[in-house]
């Protein structure tokens, strides 16, 4: 009975099964024990088998790279590919156009290495269309609600101060911020919206052959 009220146990490395005294709380809240930085070192340099989070391809990976991020990737592009897609369905609450929606469906299929983010405030704390972090570079689509008093000067002034403050927000953190204007399409339509899409991707091309 004495033994349960000791401070410290022994333990044993799980690298070179040496024994050594180890608090019991720390024990509780680590039950992996080694005697030494050494010994940590090198357990966290073995690789194990993974399974990519993606496309359930298995690869291996350091332990240290698991204890970094619990999600693992065989690749670039199905990291990409995969927080995309989770960013898609990060929209409950959101007002999406169609437009948006479709848009944001032709640019994961069209550049499925490059991650984006979108309708996420994180960024400059307001909500952004799209994002590409690698870029630096955002595109907000404005319906006619942003340069037409639809539901009232007062709501238009709203809508446009707002505008404002996030074209300041996205200079004060070098975000070069793409404003277009789709206040023309009045109902969605794949022929209408292709030619903002081409808008958008003629940016991003230019950015990617700088």
């Amino acid at each position: 009975m004495k033994n349960i009220h000791k401070k410290n146990v022994e333990v044993s490395c799980v690298v070179c099964s040496k024994s050594f005294m180890k608090a019991r709380a720390e024990c509780n809240r680590h039950p992996v024990s080694f005697c030494s930085m050494a010994c940590t070192k090198i357990y966290l340099s073995k690789k194990v088998d993974v399974f990519c989070k993606n496309c359930n391809k298995q690869f291996t990976k350091k332990k240290s790279c698991l204890l970094k991020s619990p999600n693992s990737f065989c690749s670039r592009s199905c990291a990409n590919g995969y927080n995309n897609t989770h960013n898609t369905h990060k929209t409950k609450g959101t007002r999406r156009s169609k437009l948006e929606v479709w848009l944001e469906r032709q640019l994961i299929q069209l550049y499925p290495s490059i991650e984006f983010h979108f309708n996420r405030r994180d960024t400059i704390n307001s909500e952004l269309d799209f994002y590409i972090p690698s870029l630096k570079l955002a595109f907000e689509l404005n319906g006619i609600f942003h340069y037409e008093p639809i539901f009232g000067s007062d709501k238009l002034d709203k809508t446009q101060n707002n505008d404002n403050r996030k074209f300041q927000a996205c200079l004060e953190k070098q975000i070069e911020l793409c404003i277009i204007d789709s206040s023309k399409q009045k109902y969605f339509k794949e022929s209408t919206s292709k030619p903002y899409l081409d808008i958008i991707t003629g940016v991003i091309n230019q950015k990617l052959n700088c």
